[in-house]
């Protein structure tokens, strides 16, 4: 298998720290852009032009690619602000813009003809009829929609051999048809279609019947251990199925959700599909290896969704019992990209003990000093601080979430290194139980 036949892992970048870390832990390629246009406005809102700018010349530098998103849907008054937008964009040098229309399609032809065009999931293509008429337009790659089956993909490509399919396989999903909601406009005026969703579908809700000609109004109760989370989706999770998606042969990008989500799950979710890929690639494809990690994250309870499953064959797809839940694990501190200090995350003390997750192909020295010790336990690195000591010198007992000081380390570690505890723990030191906390503390790893 030629590194030109590969599969692209394509992941979100939030903000350019996301986007590093994303790129660091094995992504191929990443997707974000600034708020302008985008679908998702508050994580738009950390990139502007000049650190988006940045973010695309330290991914090329890296042989790494960069797509834009510019896949909100324009009012009429819109559309010349629209191009002028586009034309921003091309200025940066992307690799891709990401689009949701067939006129922005044709704007973004005329305004930036020499960069490839990607149809967003909010265009819904299902077959092969919609993505021959997106191809006549000029689209290199359609994003299919989240709803889609395999064989259908497999449909598309044998009628467009030359066209590019990505599918999403991990993340959030949206309880209406590929996003378009309409709940969030309506409660709250944030329109999800142009990029503000309020995540109202994740709210718990009482349903009551009306009787217009009585007036009477009643409560219908819930079901006996089935809470009121009636719109809640769980998260994708196809990391068991990477070994089927990809002997398919039809899918050219796996796409991980998530540019609103954490470092941590930017880091730790692209690094366990990057490992599913390779390892596939190299005969070594074991589904229980990668679901371990993505267990660590928080999650809504894992599906496998629709790729592999038709949406009418499954009826497991919402969790009614919450609306999100702990991982196995919490992050207590990032490393900086220079690998010389780390921030922390989350209550860390000295004589504590955390877990050193590394980007991918990264190494570590073991090291025992005064500020601490890095050893090695059945192939996992471990730090014990001895010491928590500021750049500028103030030796502290314990450090919080809040502190922003660069704190120092016993030893060079790799930029952007994860320091993370099991949950339980981390839950113990600041005096939490899962009764104390709105979230699940066990998660339920479903599908």
């Amino acid at each position: 298998m030629t590194q030109e036949n590969r599969v692209e892992l394509l992941a979100p970048a939030g903000n350019l720290e996301k986007m590093k870390i994303a790129l660091n832990y094995g992504a191929d390629a990443v997707y974000g852009g600034t708020s302008t246009f985008s679908l998702r406005i508050r994580s738009g809102k950390e990139f502007d032009l000049e650190s988006f700018a940045e973010g695309i010349e330290y991914a090329h530098e890296r042989g790494k690619k960069v797509y834009c998103t510019v896949n909100s849907f324009p009012f009429n008054s819109q559309i010349k602000l629209y191009e002028n937008h586009l034309a921003k964009m091309a200025e940066l040098k992307p690799d891709a813009l990401i689009v949701s229309s067939p006129g922005v399609v044709k704007i973004a032809h005329r305004v930036a003809p020499d960069i490839p065009i990607h149809l967003s999931t909010q265009a819904n293509v299902m077959n092969a009829m919609d993505a021959e008429v997106y191809y006549d337009l000029g689209v290199k790659r359609i994003i299919v929609a989240r709803e889609i089956s395999l064989k259908d993909c497999e449909a598309i490509k044998s009628v467009i051999p030359d066209l590019e399919l990505e599918a999403f396989v991990h993340g959030s999903m949206c309880f209406a048809y590929s996003g378009r909601c309409l709940i969030s406009a309506l409660q709250t005026g944030r329109v999800p279609n142009r990029g503000s969703c309020a995540n109202d579908c994740r709210f718990p809700y009482e349903i009551y019947a009306h009787n217009p000609e009585s007036g009477t109004t009643f409560r219908l109760d819930e079901e006996e251990e089935v809470g009121t989370y009636i719109m809640n989706a769980k998260d994708m999770n196809l990391a068991s199925h990477v070994d089927e998606i990809l002997a398919s042969g039809v899918i050219d990008s796996l796409k991980i959700e998530g540019r609103t989500k954490s470092p941590y799950y930017a880091g730790v979710v692209t690094k366990a599909y990057r490992h599913a890929i390779d390892d596939y690639y190299a005969g070594d494809f074991e589904a229980g290896r990668y679901q371990r990690e993505l267990n660590t994250t928080q999650n809504r309870g894992f599906t496998d969704a629709y790729l592999i499953s038709r949406p009418f064959e499954r009826n497991d797809t919402e969790s009614h019992e919450f609306s999100i839940q702990y991982g196995t694990h919490q992050v207590a501190g990032l490393v900086g990209e220079d690998g010389l200090t780390w921030r922390c995350k989350d209550k860390t003390c000295v004589g504590d003990s955390v877990e050193i997750v590394l980007p991918v192909g990264a190494s570590v020295e073991l090291v025992d000093n005064e500020y601490g010790k890095i050893d090695e336990v059945a192939g996992q690195y471990w730090l014990t601080f001895k010491k928590i000591v500021t750049k500028e010198g103030k030796e502290l007992e314990c450090v919080h979430s809040g502190n922003l000081n660069a704190l120092l380390l016993p030893a060079k570690l790799p930029g952007y290194t994860i320091l993370r505890r099991k949950i339980d723990e981390a839950l113990e030191k600041k005096g939490l139980t899962e009764a104390s906390t709105p979230m699940k503390l066990e998660p339920k790893a479903d599908g």
